[in-house]
């Protein structure tokens, strides 16, 4: 294992870390139900996966195995 031959200052160190940045999610409205959602993700509403204003699974038509 490589070990450094002096140490990291705390100054140099918060430099590097400068970048990672905590970034807040956009959030979209579903055009048909009006729920908000994150972009280009699937949600679920009154037991309805909807994406991009359509429905892509209801709960009703699945069976349980």
């Amino acid at each position: 294992m490589a070990h450094p031959k002096r140490k990291i200052s705390k100054q140099r160190r918060n430099k590097r870390r400068t970048h990672y940045k905590a970034t807040t999610p956009q959030i979209a409205v579903d055009p048909t139900t009006g729920e908000a959602h994150l972009f280009h993700r699937a949600h679920w509403h009154e037991g309805k996966l909807y994406y991009r204003g359509q429905i892509v699974i209801d709960a009703e038509d699945v069976v349980e195995a």
